[in-house]
């Protein structure tokens, strides 16, 4: 049983977590937003009706999912500018991730498109692509900020045809409880072997896990896919040199973690990080507002994370911008989607929404308190790429959960284990025509 909340502060930070924990990590959020253009909670299609917006008057559809916090921002301080400009209206929906594939999709299939941009997670287009959903953007790509950093634009090509425009970039930091680990003389690891001496160390001295990662091992597979791809290996073999290596490394780790790493969400992860009930934990940069700026956890800080045998690895998050096929205004929201990745707008979205900006030239803007955070974030960043874009990738990655199941829960033999799951794996391929 985990134990009971006894400080005072502790108790002051998880209540100022509340308003934050409905947030999701790659940008999208289970809290549907009130107002006349919101979406209804069940994730029914946006409100059909209105004028198109030409180049001047008409309704410009987008979704998006954003906390209400973040829709406060998006409502009263981002689209009232684009409304002066360009003379239409703008009516911003919330519609989750999950369910804009199924809401284009239906659209689609009716002959009414009744959304023009889309914001959906970096990690969530490939079936938007495949299925003919989204319309090629090439013709536009040069409309990308040359202050683009990372790899963010590159998660929206597929087979060399540019799909969505970058927006709102992720990638995960790892935060820390300086106060514990002065305590115990520890600095944030920057390596495996660190990685499991960090975690051993804590283990031994609080008698309890304290090192916490993010490994439910159902749905995304975020971190088993950094770990693979930090020992050279490729999460779509499995069973190559480098994911031994990987899944090796895992079943030593695996006892020296905290209980919470198989439940550790966006949300929980702050709590636990909050409440003092893990040291040592990776999340989404947001995860600064809620603790330190909301929250006052002030001995909170955080690294860009450690690298594997093969380097430093991270996943790219976030959002992408992109227009369905069969849109009515496609020409405006071009305009929309180059108006979001505006200086001006992404300095608003830093400073307002804590969010991350794919452009460099922002983060001078940013307040004093945010500049480690930032910082890391910016490391992350340069070495971030997007998970693997195959139409296959559902079902690899839940082969990929499943082996690690067997093999850190289980302590099933790992190159045997890695072998199944790599036959699943290539026969999803030959299936899907790879």
């Amino acid at each position: 049983m985990k134990k009971l909340f006894k400080k005072t502060a502790a108790l002051t930070a998880a209540a100022a977590l509340t308003a934050g924990l409905a947030l999701t990590g790659c940008g999208s959020s289970s809290t549907s937003t009130s107002g006349e253009a919101s979406a209804a909670a069940d994730g029914s299609a946006a409100q059909e009706g209105g004028e198109t917006a030409g180049e001047g008057g008409g309704t410009l559809r987008v979704t998006m999912a954003l906390s209400e916090e973040e829709w406060e921002v998006m409502r009263n301080e981002v689209i009232p500018g684009f409304e002066e400009q360009y003379g239409v209206t703008v009516q911003a929906d919330q519609i989750e991730a999950a369910d804009v594939v199924k809401q284009i999709q239906a659209m689609n299939q009716a002959g009414d498109m009744q959304i023009d941009v889309i914001a959906q997670d970096a990690n969530n287009l490939t079936s938007l692509v495949y299925d003919g959903l989204v319309e090629d953007l090439s013709e536009y790509q040069d409309l990308i900020p040359e202050e683009a950093m990372g790899s963010l634009a590159e998660a929206g090509v597929f087979d060399g045809k540019t799909y969505f425009m970058p927006y709102r970039p992720n990638a995960e930091i790892n935060y820390y409880n300086t106060d514990m680990f002065e305590k115990y003389g520890l600095t944030p690891p920057t390596t495996w072997d660190e990685l499991y001496e960090t975690a051993k160390t804590l283990k031994e001295q609080e008698g309890i896990g304290r090192l916490c990662l993010k490994m439910k091992m159902d749905g995304d597979a975020i971190e088993l896919v950094e770990f693979i791809r930090g020992a050279g290996g490729d999460p779509l073999v499995l069973n190559d040199e480098g994911s031994i290596e990987a899944f090796t490394f895992l079943q030593k780790l695996w006892p020296e973690l905290s209980e919470d790493t198989m439940t550790a969400s966006f949300s929980s992860t702050n709590t636990y990080l909050a409440t003092d009930e893990v040291y040592y934990a990776p999340n989404w940069p947001f995860s600064a507002n809620i603790l330190v700026q909301d929250g006052g956890k002030t001995n909170i800080s955080a690294t860009e994370g450690y690298a594997g045998p093969e380097g430093f690895v991270k996943t790219l998050g976030g959002e992408m911008l992109g227009i369905p096929v069969g849109s009515k205004n496609k020409e405006m929201a071009i305009n929309f989607i180059q108006y979001m990745e505006s200086k001006e707008v992404q300095t608003t979205l830093m400073k307002e929404n804590g969010w991350m900006s794919f452009r460099s030239d922002v983060y001078g803007e940013a307040d004093e308190w945010q500049k480690p955070f930032l910082e890391a974030t910016q490391k992350a960043m340069e070495v971030a790429e997007p998970l693997p874009h195959v139409s296959y990738w559902p079902e690899a990655q839940q082969a990929i959960n499943d082996a690690a199941k067997e093999i850190c829960i289980n302590g099933a033999d790992v190159k045997e284990t890695l072998d199944k799951y790599a036959a699943q794996i290539a026969d999803y391929a030959e299936k899907a025509g790879y």
